[in-house]
């Protein structure tokens, strides 16, 4: 709590203090109180109490000392890919994934008061999002770890000229003043949040479409991912996604990380999976749940 800006740091006691009243209604997030994580739980669970924490390793272990009963993580962004360290971090929490979600990224221009912004703080992310919008209005970028603290440090220093980009719900939270709105250079810029849970939840029938999120490792064979895959056309298994990453100094060992439609049960599903264990090493189901948004 204490990496947080001075008026985060209050928001955070209290909401935690809060979580702690209700943990089965707690979802835990990582980012200051404001940040666009903490609108994904409330956009995927309105009546849930936001557990904001400092790192994605502090809002897993949230929902594995049972602070919190799930945990709401971005694994992806529609303009600048996978986010880091999340297939390092997932298969390593011991949770399960058991549902989605997808928020449109809306960047906000915000400040203390009305005088001219001469510089905006913000993630790197961010400020690369609205990097036209800024040259245009010669403000000068200054990069912060969080967006959401970017708009609490403003709050906090009350420098004139100084402004924060952070989702709207941050300058409610910090009395700033909305400076402007919807300033990212593109309009299409969705991240896909995955909801983790102590516990495995096998989708009801009749939910509608359903994703599997899977692991494996391939053999160090010539033809190994060919081969690993080969199961998923022959059963007529649709891939959404498949990213490959190296786990160590080796680069030896290639890992992936695979999205499929369907879960196991399924026929199909079963009969693909088995011949990609025996073409790889090993395979490890994070979880399966409904589509939040149609894949086909």
């Amino acid at each position: 709590m204490e990496n947080f800006p001075l008026p985060a740091r209050t928001l955070v006691a209290d909401m935690a203090q809060k979580a702690a009243a209700d943990p089965a209604r707690a979802i835990s997030y990582q980012g200051a109180p404001g940040a666009n994580s903490h609108l994904a739980a409330l956009g995927y669970a309105p009546d849930c109490v936001p557990l904001p924490c400092f790192a994605f390793e502090d809002a897993i272990d949230a929902v594995r000392n049972g602070l919190a009963a799930r945990a709401i993580i971005p694994i992806e962004n529609s303009l600048h890919g996978r986010v880091a360290d999340m297939h390092f971090l997932l298969p390593e929490s011991g949770l399960h994934i058991i549902d989605e979600y997808f928020l449109r990224i809306r960047h906000c221009l915000m400040a203390p008061d009305d005088q001219p912004v001469k510089s905006a703080i913000s993630h790197p992310q961010a400020l690369g999002q609205c990097r036209h919008y800024l040259r245009e209005r010669g403000i000068q970028p200054v990069s912060y770890a969080d967006t959401a603290g970017a708009a609490a440090l403003v709050a906090e220093m009350r420098e004139p000229g100084a402004g924060a980009i952070a989702p709207y719900l941050a300058a409610e939270l910090y009395g700033l003043r909305l400076i402007a709105e919807n300033i990212e250079d593109s309009d299409d810029n969705m991240t896909r949040f995955v909801i983790l849970s102590r516990d495995l939840q096998v989708p009801q029938a009749g939910i509608g479409p359903v994703m599997t999120t899977f692991l494996f490792e391939v053999k160090n064979v010539p033809a190994a991912l060919y081969k690993a895959m080969g199961g998923f056309a022959t059963n007529g298994v649709n891939m959404t996604k498949l990213e490959s990453y190296q786990r160590g100094a080796s680069f030896a060992a290639t890992e992936f990380y695979c999205d499929i439609e369907g879960m196991p049960g399924d026929p199909a599903v079963d009969r693909a999976l088995a011949e990609l264990e025996f073409h790889t090493k090993w395979v490890r189901v994070l979880g399966s749940y409904r589509q939040a948004r149609p894949r086909t």
